[in-house]
């Protein structure tokens, strides 16, 4: 049995996904983040990272609409997001994160300005600064994704986070 308080956190994520606001998750709203990512480094979406990172988002939106649009509308719903994330987070936090992958690898090579495959904590804040989080909780978080403090942020530190980020409190 899912607790009342789990599932509260997993809905407060629901915002973090609908970009536009209009209280619900679409393809719009997972193409949103890819063009906002682009932007604020300036890539083309016609090249390889931009392509890359358009192709991640359609496999994250596929990914996500795969386990929690219920009724089959192409849009996900507050509810049903709720409900596929805890049924996904109680078979495997991990295996939820990895619908997430290719956007996440596509979106730190987008950032990654020195081609070492990995973003530096200032490229990750741009990153989710790009996404709508607010600059003092995308510092934080930027830098807390580098585990391993060595100042630069690897996809499996994110995936990682992301996943960990469904299941503890703000």
């Amino acid at each position: 049995m899912v607790s009342s308080e789990y599932e509260g956190r997993i809905a407060a994520r629901f915002a973090t996904f609908d970009q536009d606001g209009n209280g619900y998750i679409d393809r719009a709203d997972f193409n949103a983040a890819a063009k906002a990512v682009l932007a604020e480094f300036g890539t083309a979406a016609r090249s390889d990272k931009g392509q890359a990172l358009y192709g991640g988002a359609e496999a994250f939106w596929q990914g996500m609409a795969g386990i929690a649009d219920r009724d089959g509308d192409q849009r996900i719903t507050r509810d049903e997001f709720v409900g596929g994330a805890v049924k996904r987070l109680r078979d495997n936090p991990d295996r939820f994160a990895e619908i997430a992958r290719p956007f996440l690898h596509a979106a730190l090579a987008v950032a990654d300005s020195d081609g070492d495959g990995a973003a530096t904590v200032a490229e990750t804040v741009r990153v989710l600064a790009a996404l709508g989080v607010k600059a003092d909780i995308a510092e934080a978080a930027a830098a807390t994704l580098d585990a391993d403090r060595d100042g630069r942020v690897e996809e499996s530190e994110v995936v990682t986070a992301f996943a960990r980020y469904f299941t503890v409190p703000e």
